[in-house]
């Protein structure tokens, strides 16, 4: 824990479909406060070996306060309500039950997607926007979080809605340009297609675009076309750590 009159932190874990990524944050900036230490997400990713690796993330950094840990599910109340990324037997999960043993007592489990756009909100390009705001990850899936003057409306999922007969993120999410062996404009068109939907669906004020393939904006940001704002996630991929370490203090 930190000394009296030091910064407000947390420890903050991202649990992703290729890694699991931790790292101290500090609330107060939303810079980590630490090196991020990553682990390979478990093959299968059941709860109790994904339990393990966040008890690992812990030990490493010889933490002892709040964990918050950000999953690719919809989570409520602290019970995982879908499997995306991550193995089936999730579902029905108590989360914060099972982590609890591994993380201390105050932890926080909430979406993935909803932890990146907490962060972006807070600390990065959603930074005092108001109306709608809408942040993308585009990973191996594509999750979403969405704001309404800055208030999240949890679990929204906008990866899933249907197309072409399947999730809309088996299409167009970062994983699908490797898999398809699709050039950067040709994945950039499939994105626009999908910003397009989500358009006529919430007509958002802004959207941030986050998740891996933010990493590299210039390759396919430049050559989208859409009526609304958009900017590319200032948090990058730690972005995700972040908003898992502050839900751990707001009780998220």
């Amino acid at each position: 824990m930190p000394a009296v009159g030091a910064p407000a932190q947390a420890l903050g874990i991202d649990i992703g479909g290729t890694g699991i990524k931790g790292a101290v944050v500090n609330l107060d900036s939303g810079r980590l406060e630490s090196e991020r230490h990553r682990i390979p997400t478990p093959k299968p990713a059941t709860p109790q070996s994904v339990a393990s690796v966040v008890g690992q993330l812990v030990d490493q950094f010889g933490w002892s306060g709040p964990v918050g840990i950000a999953l690719p599910s919809v989570v409520r109340h602290g019970v995982v309500h879908s499997a995306a990324n991550i193995d089936a037997s999730w579902i029905d999960t108590d989360a914060r039950a099972l982590f609890a043993p591994v993380a201390g007592s105050h932890v926080t489990v909430l979406n993935d997607a909803d932890a990146a756009g907490v962060a972006e909100m807070a600390h990065g390009a959603g930074r005092g926007v108001a109306g709608v705001v809408i942040t993308l990850t585009f990973g191996t899936g594509i999750g979403s979080a969405l704001f309404v003057d800055g208030r999240l409306v949890p679990n929204t999922e906008l990866g899933h809605l249907e197309f072409r007969g399947e999730s809309v993120e088996r299409w167009a999410a970062a994983s699908a340009r490797k898999r398809d062996d699709l050039s950067w404009a040709d994945w950039a068109e499939r994105v626009n297609t999908f910003l397009g939907i989500v358009d006529g669906l919430f007509s958002p004020d802004l959207v941030i675009l986050g998740g891996g393939a933010s990493k590299k904006p210039d390759h396919w940001v430049p050559l989208l076309d859409q009526r609304h704002a958009l900017a590319v996630a200032e948090l990058a991929n730690s972005a995700g750590i972040v908003g898992a370490a502050m839900a751990a203090v707001a009780g998220r």
